[in-house]
């Protein structure tokens, strides 16, 4: 039984990820044909051309701001919101994280037109305001925020809620409490969160597409390649997504493996 399972999980690794491999491989192929079956030696003059397309150089920039932007304001916004719904009784913690978890099992398709019609209602009321930057940073803050805030919501049930107040009764103000004693407890899940949204935030294409107007994205130059002629940039651009996702992923894994085993150490220390 152990080596069935083991050829099963082989099988199902090589199934999810072969795919990717041969992506990678052919990312470094000299052939000026995008196909599978022609190799003419390894190359980087695709990366090469990649980083001289002036246009894709442009939605790497656009994707870059609109990330960092975005897992900054929903990081901000999703503390400021876990640290009150944590102090809410508990029906009323339920209810509210109920709600707050929906939009992430909603469809994308859903997020990105309603979030679109929404947009554009209140263009007519502004006048003269068009889809772009503002409206791709606004929708990428909307669905990063549930992910920030469940990320933070179990450091802050696992911290004595007890520290705070101590800490006003030695003479720290509110704020200074916050700063000195919440928010290092809080700090793995603050950064989890943020690696998270701005991950999210890069990978997005749905939402962003019924939300970019005239401003484009990585994901949308790449889904524009795909609908024209599929020239062999799109390997290269492909994979140093794929790298930059796998290393978030790793970072993320990392810091949850280290969290877990300082509560275990923490606790038979107790």
């Amino acid at each position: 039984m152990k080596v069935a399972s083991r050829i099963y999980t082989v099988l199902i690794f090589l199934f999810l990820y072969a795919p990717i491999a041969v992506l990678i491989a052919f990312s470094f192929n000299g052939s000026s044909v995008m196909s599978r079956s022609v190799w003419t030696g390894c190359s980087l003059k695709w990366y090469q051309q990649l980083f001289q397309d002036k246009m894709l150089l442009t939605s790497l920039r656009n994707t870059l701001i609109i990330a960092v932007v975005a897992a900054i304001v929903s990081t901000a916004i999703g503390t400021t919101a876990a640290i009150g719904i944590s102090g809410m009784n508990k029906w009323m913690r339920h209810a509210v994280m109920n709600i707050t978890n929906f939009p992430m099992v909603n469809p994308d398709i859903v997020t990105g037109v309603s979030l679109m019609l929404l947009f554009v209602a209140i263009s007519k009321f502004m006048g003269n305001v068009s889809l772009g930057m503002g409206s791709l940073i606004l929708s990428h803050i909307t669905f990063c925020l549930p992910y920030v805030i469940l990320s933070i919501m179990p450091k802050l049930q696992q911290m004595d809620p007890n520290l705070y107040e101590a800490a006003q009764d030695l003479g720290c103000t509110p704020v200074a409490g916050f700063f000195r004693v919440v928010l290092p407890e809080i700090m793995p899940g603050v950064i989890t969160g943020l690696i998270m949204a701005f991950t999210l935030s890069i990978d997005d294409f749905v939402v962003s597409y019924f939300t970019s107007g005239t401003t484009q994205t990585l994901p949308i130059f790449i889904y524009a390649m795909t609908r024209k002629r599929v020239s062999p940039e799109i390997n290269a651009l492909s994979t140093l997504l794929f790298g930059i996702i796998l290393f978030l992923l790793f970072v993320i894994n990392i810091r949850t493996s280290r969290e877990i085993h300082h509560s275990r150490a923490s606790g038979k220390e107790v």
